[in-house]
């Protein structure tokens, strides 16, 4: 995405400049002022058609030929450690064999990366989801979008003081994120297990004002998310977002209760690729989404999280 940029960019040009001529050449020609100007535009609009395609196929012919002869292009993208760094590595030899050399940049926050991305040092990133990256723009005043959703990560309630949701006492303390996103999914989860009452109509706005029915007087202690698996052992049960609970080295087989693949939180909170809004379809992006959703990630997502990472491909 940067090595190759200015080449690209002239080939771009050139065809534009030659398709710009061919228009003005056609727009002199001699006729009657109905068919043949018809025939003229037509044949101009095919022409800039033709030109735009054919610099789009010499980039990527540059781009074919830069890979075989070793010159990679560098894409730089920002991830959090566990699972989206660990994913992308996994994806950086079908990278390389698409012409592309994948540098990896961690962030244990969710804010930097996206600065970094708005601000040109990152060519893309990928540790969030959409909810959360378009609060992060209108807080902000960043213009980023999603690629593509690549994963989700299923929320987990994980055992702290207390064995099983049965054994839970009344007053038992369960910890969940303090964020509003987070919490919400963590409280959709808890109903769903039974063991509280949302109101009606909840869905991924709700707080816990709107708890209408806790027949265990359940304490909801509020945590900020990566603190959770922290505080397990002070709580009865601890409700923990999918990255935090793999890099805690928890496993969704070991959780109390997970949420389900077509629950409302799940096709929501879908991990995604983030670039700067008009970057979608540059060809680096797509590569990088092309070798995301591969046979060999997929595979890679599903044996080494065993659940705790699901793809959405």
């Amino acid at each position: 995405m940067r090595k190759e940029s200015v080449r690209r960019v002239s080939v771009i040009a050139a065809a534009v400049l030659a398709a710009a001529s061919l228009a003005a050449c056609g727009g002199q020609s001699s006729g009657t002022a109905g068919t043949s100007e018809a025939t003229t535009a037509a044949e101009s609009g095919q022409k800039e058609e033709t030109a735009a395609t054919a610099a789009a196929a010499e980039a990527e012919q540059e781009q074919a030929t830069a890979a075989a002869s070793g010159e990679l292009t560098k894409i730089i993208v920002g991830a959090s450690p566990a699972p989206h760094a660990e994913i992308l590595r996994a994806a950086q030899d079908i990278l390389a064999e698409k012409g592309y050399e994948l540098q990896v940049m961690e962030y244990v926050d969710y804010i930097q990366p996206n600065l970094a991305l708005e601000s040109g040092d990152l060519d893309a990133n990928y540790f969030q989801h959409l909810p959360y990256l378009e609060s992060f723009n209108e807080e902000n005043g960043t213009d980023l979008v999603s690629a593509a959703a690549i994963h989700y990560e299923p929320f987990g309630i994980y055992a702290g003081r207390t064995a099983s949701l049965e054994e839970l006492a009344d007053g038992a303390v369960v910890a969940v994120p303090n964020d509003t996103s987070n919490e919400a999914r963590a409280l959709l989860l808890l109903e769903a297990q039974g063991l509280i009452k949302l109101k009606e109509g909840a869905d991924l706005t709700v707080t816990k004002n709107d708890i209408v029915e806790n027949p265990k007087n359940l304490e909801l202690y509020e945590v900020e998310a990566a603190q959770i698996p922290r505080v397990i052992e002070d709580v009865d049960i601890a409700v923990i977002n999918g990255n935090y609970a793999i890099e805690a080295g928890f496993k969704v087989a070991d959780a109390l209760a997970v949420e389900d693949s077509q629950s409302i939180a799940a096709t929501t909170y879908g991990n995604v690729i983030a670039v700067r809004r008009g970057d979608e379809n540059d060809p680096a992006v797509q590569a990088l989404i092309e070798a995301l959703t591969s046979d060999e990630v997929k595979r890679f997502m599903e044996t080494t999280y065993e659940g705790a990472v699901v793809p959405l491909f």
